[in-house]
């Protein structure tokens, strides 16, 4: 199982990042996905799932109506639209999956959110 993040950066508080996950390995479709972050000195956070077939998703209430998280099944892929970025959405952001038990972590993208 592989997970790979890309599209983090530097950007001014208000403005917009769009992190990509691409997955190999496993069967992608049958398995819901997350983005998790974690800033410094603080515990790892769940940001976002969306489950196996994209109909449904969750957001942590911090990121409600700023963050969008979607998924491609036909390119193995998912991602997370964020808007109206604030300092505090500065962290490193993981993919991850759970597959029969065992929890699958990209290695991460960095996100800074400059005030």
């Amino acid at each position: 199982v592989q997970a790979v993040e890309s599209g983090g950066g530097l950007v001014q508080a208000g403005g917009s990042l769009r992190l990509s996950c691409a997955a190999s390995g496993f069967t992608f479709i049958l398995y819901n996905m997350d983005w998790y972050r974690q800033a410094p000195g603080k515990e790892r956070e769940l940001v976002a799932t969306v489950s196996s077939g994209g109909g449904s998703t969750n957001y942590a209430d911090s990121v409600k109506g700023r963050f969008t998280i979607s998924r491609d099944n036909a390119k193995n892929t998912m991602s997370l639209q964020m808007n109206s970025l604030k300092p505090e959405d500065t962290a490193v952001y993981y993919c991850h999956v759970r597959r029969l038990g065992v929890d699958y972590w990209g290695q991460g993208t960095q996100v800074t959110v400059s005030s």
